[in-house]
This record gives structure tokens, C-alpha cells and sequence, in this order.
């Protein structure tokens, strides 16, 4: 018995998660991440027989080939830039966080594609470590994202002989350090950029009805956006909040991005600065939904500057958050 408690002492795992992306811009790797993605309960939680048919005979015939198009525009050399971005988050963090008591053994797990979240788990598995922290990089927690993340981990230790200890981080929409690091990366736009007329702070939409059962999501986004202009001191009338990458036909949260984007340009506003917080790394929605969509409607309706603010990345004060989070999480471990 002995041996067998300092085989799994002083040992923590800590799995980093996020959305994912297809292993390659083509149509054949985007098909099967969208599948994954869009087959998920708490993504579409519409009826099976009804929205199977609808994925497999209609979505799934159209939408690979138009969001591969949109992928290969943002890839990189390095591939992916949200998987690239992470992997560099990880080895800054792995590199940064030290305790004398412990040792922190940090891996990546997407929620859909590669590299994956059982992977992951089972890395640690084989590494006999038997205490294990998730950390969603999903700052506003929502069921979409970081519920299912704890689905997904709990189908994975389910098949376990043995579960190890579990801690999870469930958001972190007003942690002191992301909102520093949020309004921090939003005066140095200002510093070099000049101050615009307008500050969008821009969330991934959401349908209404989850928020009309009871998903807090909404609740985080706004909290959010108070505090990064609380940190500011920005006024009511230099900012606002939208959601943005909606799809069908339902109502989603409001207001929405591209109207808010519109009615600015329309109504005269020349410049304008927008940052996403509630994404941990760039991804499509930011740099091509958003830097380039949204740039050429803002210019086509009278705008003439819509500079967007980069997420925080692998920037120092992301990397001092997710440090203390961690150690703040696995005291006492």
C-alpha cells in the first residue's frame, strides 16, 4: 500500500480544453468536425429525428466546402491558429508554473478533433497521475462549451477501472486577473491605435431559449462587460456589448454583432475597436468572422476603421491568470 501511495503522490494533471477545429482546411476534415460539433446534445439539443436528417442530408452536404474556403483564409504555416495558439500557452504555462509540493504535468484535450480530450485523460492515466484538474478556456461557462466538456470527461473516466480525484474549473467570467488582462489588452489597442469612437465587446451568440432555461451564459457576458469598463472607466455611451455567429432561424441572444456593426456605420461612426473576451485564443470566428467579414460590412455601409483587438493568447498576463487559477484550484491537493 505504500508503494502504491508514493506511485501517485505529488503528482497534478492539469487539462486545458477548448472547442476545437478540423485537422486540415479541406472539405473532407471540416465535414467530420462539424459532424462531431453539431451531433452534440448541448450544441443542438433539438429533436434526434428531426435533426438528424437535417445534418447528414442538408448541412453536412452544403457547409464543408464553405467553411473550408473560410479555414484555409486564417491557416497558418503552423497549422490551425487556435490549436497553434494553445500549444504555445501550454509550454509558457508549463514553463512558468512551479510548487515545491507538486508537479504540474499540463496537456491539451479539444472538446471536438485532435488532439483530444480522451487522449489526453489517458496520457495521464498511463502516467499513473491520479489527481486531475479541467480547465475549459471558456472564460463566460456556458452548456454549449464547458457543460459539455464535464459530459465529455465523465463519459471518458466512466469507462476507468479506477476515477481518479477531479477538480473543475467552471468559468471565470469576473476573475480579477482576466479582467485586468482583458482591459490591458484593450488600452494598449488605444496606445497604439488611437482611441476609437466606439468599444464592441463581442461574445459568441447563443440561442435565446437557453438563457430562457436557465443558462447563466448571458448573465457572464454582461458581468463581463461591466467590469473590463468599470477597469477602463469607460462611459456608457464609448461602449457596448453584442453577440456575434449565430446560424438558423430562432432568436439568439441580443443585440447582434452585424446590426451593431451596421447601425454605427450608418449613423456616422468612422472608427471602431472590437475585442472578443469570451474567446481564450484567435480562432475563425475572430479572425475571419470578425477581421475580415465584419471589417468589409462596417466599410461597406460608411465605416472607415474596425480594427480588431487580438484575444489574449499566449500573452504574459494570460499566462499569470491561468497560473493563479491553478494553484488557487489545486490547494490543498
Amino acid at each position: 500500500m505504500d508503494g502504491f501511495k508514493e506511485k501517485y503522490r505529488n503528482k497534478i494533471g492539469i487539462l486545458l480544453t477548448n472547442l476545437g477545429t478540423p485537422d486540415a482546411p479541406t472539405k473532407k476534415d471540416v465535414k467530420k468536425y462539424l459532424n462531431q460539433f453539431l451531433m452534440d446534445r448541448r450544441v443542438v439539443d433539438l429533436n434526434r429525428l428531426l435533426w438528424i436528417p437535417i445534418l447528414k442530408l442538408i448541412i453536412l452536404r452544403i457547409r464543408p466546402k464553405k467553411s473550408a474556403k473560410l479555414y484555409k483564409s486564417i491557416w497558418t504555416k503552423d497549422g490551425s491558429p487556435l490549436l497553434s495558439i494553445t500549444k504555445k500557452i501550454l509550454t509558457k504555462l508549463q514553463s512558468q508554473i512551479d510548487d515545491q509540493d507538486c508537479e504540474y504535468i499540463i496537456d491539451i484535450g479539444m472538446r471536438y478533433g485532435n488532439p483530444s480530450i480522451s487522449d489526453a485523460l489517458n496520457n495521464f492515466k498511463d502516467n499513473n497521475i491520479s489527481k486531475i484538474l479541467i480547465f475549459p478556456l471558456y472564460p463566460q461557462a456556458g452548456s454549449p462549451t464547458t457543460s459539455s466538456t464535464f459530459d465529455f470527461v465523465s463519459k471518458v473516466l466512466k469507462e476507468w477501472p479506477w476515477v481518479p480525484e477531479l477538480r473543475f474549473i467552471n468559468g471565470y467570467h469576473d476573475n480579477s486577473d482576466y479582467i485586468k488582462a482583458i482591459s490591458k489588452t484593450i488600452k494598449k489597442s488605444y496606445e497604439e491605435n488611437g482611441r476609437p469612437e466606439k468599444t464592441i465587446i463581442s461574445f459568441h451568440g447563443m440561442p435565446k431559449r437557453y438563457l430562457d432555461m436557465g443558462d447563466p451564459y448571458y448573465c457572464f457576458c454582461h458581468k463581463t462587460a461591466r467590469l473590463v469598463s468599470e477597469e477602463l472607466k469607460l462611459k456608457d455611451s464609448e461602449y457596448t456589448m453584442a453577440f456575434q455567429s449565430r446560424f438558423g432561424r430562432e432568436e439568439w441572444l441580443q443585440p447582434y454583432l452585424d446590426d451593431v456593426i451596421q447601425t454605427y456605420a450608418e449613423k456616422g461612426i468612422k472608427k471602431v475597436h472590437i475585442i472578443s473576451p469570451g474567446f481564450s485564443a484567435d480562432c475563425l470566428e475572430t479572425l475571419e468572422e470578425i477581421n475580415i467579414q465584419y471589417k468589409k460590412l462596417f466599410i461597406k455601409y460608411g465605416g472607415e476603421v474596425l480594427h480588431y483587438i487580438p484575444c489574449l493568447n499566449d500573452n504574459d498576463s494570460h499566462i499569470l491568470m491561468m497560473k493563479n487559477i491553478i494553484i488557487n484550484q489545486t490547494k490543498g491537493w
